[in-house]
């Protein structure tokens, strides 16, 4: 079939989510100006840089309480900072949990009953008991086509990796399986790996 977003696709979900997969989950935890600590995933989400590093997620949808954007996006412009916490598939209820349209005044931490840890190069919570977390400084917020969708992108100024997650010196994705966002309410998790050398090498 071939059929053009503008016109719909006539199926009774939208593919273009399950097209684009697997995707990695950025689990975003910000501090309001008011203090408040808020907690969040988005599968818009990936490293874009490696010198500095930098990520990228984006925001698509708004919530009354905020206006044109979520928590997320709202505390960031007013803060500068965020915190990226990679998901495993041990943490999947805890994710989900998050994802909930709570009023902005809830703490998403305590609702999914995560212990915080406090961030050592930004004012910030992030999860304690993630596999890793990078501490981002905010670098610009680009409004996209369409309604509510933001791109947020942030330069990493901290890295947390969990003491059991190297493996002779490598960060081993197969000590916690990733978590990843599929199409859909479908979700996959990384359990093996492979390498492939580059022509040359």
């Amino acid at each position: 079939m071939f059929y053009r977003p503008e016109d719909g696709h006539g199926l009774p979900h939208n593919p273009f989510n399950a097209i684009v997969t697997p995707r990695p989950i950025g689990w975003i935890s910000t501090r309001g100006a008011d203090g408040h600590d808020n907690l969040a995933p988005y599968s818009f989400f990936n490293a874009v840089a490696y010198v500095p590093p930098q990520v990228m997620f984006a925001s698509t949808s708004a919530k009354e309480d905020r206006g044109d954007t979520k928590d997320s996006v709202a505390q960031i412009r007013d803060t500068g900072v965020f915190c990226v916490n990679i998901v495993e598939y041990e943490m999947r209820d805890a994710m989900n949990a998050t994802s909930a349209f709570f009023g902005k005044e809830v703490d998403e931490f305590a609702e999914a009953g995560l212990e915080k840890a406090e961030c050592e190069t930004i004012s910030c919570s992030r999860v304690a008991a993630a596999p890793a977390n990078l501490e981002c400084k905010l670098t610009q917020i680009v409004q996209l086509p369409g309604k509510a969708n933001f791109a947020v992108f942030g330069e990493v100024t901290g890295v947390h990796i969990r003491d059991n997650c190297l493996k002779d010196g490598i960060f081993d994705v197969l000590t916690f399986n990733p978590l990843s966002r599929m199409g859909y309410r479908d979700y996959t998790v990384v359990r093996e790996k492979f390498s492939l050398k580059r022509p040359g090498e």
